[in-house]
């Protein structure tokens, strides 16, 4: 099971992207005024930086993932900071709400000290139902216990 970015988070990705060509075109544009290279050059940037833009959205959207649940176990990406991103269930010692500066997160700690951090604003998913899924999960998993 793949738990998707939240769209308000896909959405900050692809306004950085849009500034990103808004200054490409810009620098573009004031290369070709200064250099009278031709203002194909410039509708190329804007047509290539157009289509960037809109392969990023589709894939925030539709392709990447925060978390992947598998039988066997987890991984996490797209989070800075998670911690471990990749584990087995049978290695989770327990699971807990947490809030480290502010952001609300589960963190599953690991049998060796080590944790992972998920946030949950990060998630197409209500936080509640994806605590119950990681709770099915986790009992699921060898000898994992549920979720506090």
């Amino acid at each position: 099971m793949h738990y998707r970015l939240a769209p308000l988070v896909a959405a900050r990705f692809v306004g950085l992207g849009l500034m990103v060509l808004a200054v490409a075109v810009f620098v573009m544009t004031a290369v070709v005024a200064v250099t009278g290279i031709g203002w194909g050059w410039l509708a190329l940037v804007v047509l290539g930086g157009a289509v960037a833009v809109g392969v990023l959205a589709w894939w925030l959207l539709r392709r990447a993932y925060v978390v992947r649940c598998t039988p066997e176990g987890y991984s996490v990406r797209l989070v800075r900071g998670a911690g471990v991103k990749d584990a087995r269930w049978r290695d989770v010692e327990d699971a807990v709400a947490s809030t480290p500066h502010g952001v609300q997160c589960l963190v599953l700690r690991l049998r060796g000290g080590g944790i992972t951090s998920i946030p949950v604003a990060l998630l197409a998913i209500d936080k509640e139902e994806f605590v119950r899924e990681m709770q099915r999960h986790l009992t699921r998993g060898q000898g994992a216990r549920p979720l506090r």
